[in-house]
């Protein structure tokens, strides 16, 4: 069977098309485009039209590669940028009208429970008891569980780029009063989910996207060339290290350090203030490096539980109306 899945994230628009092997997504062909779609939002997160007619153009031109590849039409989501945008539901339309493919938005906890599916589907059972955090562009997601599922799900208005908008766009590089702001904004948003992670006592931590994996480059992980199985480890001490590294160098000039790409440098110290405050109020000091998140989470629960798990998902979505901040929502009490 092939499957493919296209996100529309923050930055980049993502193709995965996949056969699947023994209920194992095996990547045979990926494809992105670099929209950018964060910086071409109004003050109230509206989506601006050249965007969406920009994401159209992208979304048409990945389900003109999976028919190529003789990939169904793919599973098509949109992230906290679009989710969060008070024309949502406008540019969901134009996407379907100009595609003819129906793209959603997912509720953040969903998005953390995926990117959870695919890291224990990664790490394996000896994981034990798993904690998992991805930083996108609009939010931090985070999740907990012992099973195939998380036990509970967040998802916080944290992103790297919602927070670098938010912050650290008065200087650049930004003065010491802008960062304590940010460290203050992140403790008081995490502190209900970082004393839930400190109460479970995970055996292990893993960090998903592409904002954990440059910084883990940047803190001395392998490069990516090495490919996806050479093991990846992101270390609080080392972490608190990059902030004053990255803290120090204007926008520009952090492009030029290992693993920041140019198109993420500007919220990479953001993203670097996240991951390292995460950390520390979860008592966690480090993490694995998970090089599946949320498209192979969206993958593997198609596989293992069918098309009407996907159906019954995005239309579940439809019915969410959108909300330019997500609110904090954790299933289920500690047991």
């Amino acid at each position: 069977m092939r499957v493919s899945v296209v996100d529309a994230g923050s930055n980049t628009v993502r193709l995965v098309i996949a056969d699947v092997e023994d209920g194992v997504p095996l990547p045979v062909r990926t494809a992105k485009w670099k929209l950018r779609l964060s910086e071409q939002v109004g003050p109230d997160g509206t989506l601006a039209d050249e965007a969406v007619e920009r994401l159209v153009r992208a979304v048409a031109a990945a389900g003109a590669t999976a028919r190529m590849w003789h990939a169904p039409g793919p599973l098509a989501f949109a992230t906290a940028v679009v989710r969060g945008a008070p024309n949502r539901q406008e540019v969901l339309r134009r996407v379907a009208a100009g595609t003819g493919i129906r793209m959603c938005t997912l509720p953040g906890e969903t998005e953390a429970e995926l990117t959870f599916l695919a890291a224990r589907r990664w790490l394996g059972w000896r994981a034990g008891p798993l904690a998992v955090l991805d930083i996108g562009g609009g939010s931090l997601d985070v999740a907990f569980g012992r099973g195939r599922l998380p036990d509970f799900a967040a998802a916080l208005p944290l992103g790297a780029n919602r927070l670098t908008r938010e912050y650290l766009d008065l200087q650049d590089p930004p003065g010491p009063e802008e960062l304590r702001e940010l460290r203050r904004r992140i403790r008081h948003e995490l502190r209900d989910v970082a004393s839930r992670i400190r109460w479970e006592r995970p055996r292990t931590a893993a960090v998903s996207s592409r904002t954990f994996q440059q910084l883990a480059r940047l803190c001395g992980a392998a490069p990516g060339r090495q490919g996806p199985f050479v093991r990846r480890e992101l270390h609080c001490r080392d972490l608190q290290e990059a902030v004053g590294t990255l803290a120090a160098l204007p926008a520009a000039e952090r492009a030029r350090l290992p693993g920041i790409s140019a198109p993420r440098a500007a919220q990479s110290l953001a993203g670097a203030v996240v991951g390292h405050t995460a950390l520390k109020l979860m008592g966690l000091r480090g993490a694995v490096v998970c090089p599946w998140a949320i498209r192979e989470g969206v993958l593997l629960r198609y596989i293992e539980d069918g098309a009407d798990w996907w159906t019954e998902v995005t239309g579940a979505a439809e019915a969410v109306p959108p909300s330019p901040a997500p609110p904090l929502r954790i299933a289920g009490p500690p047991a």
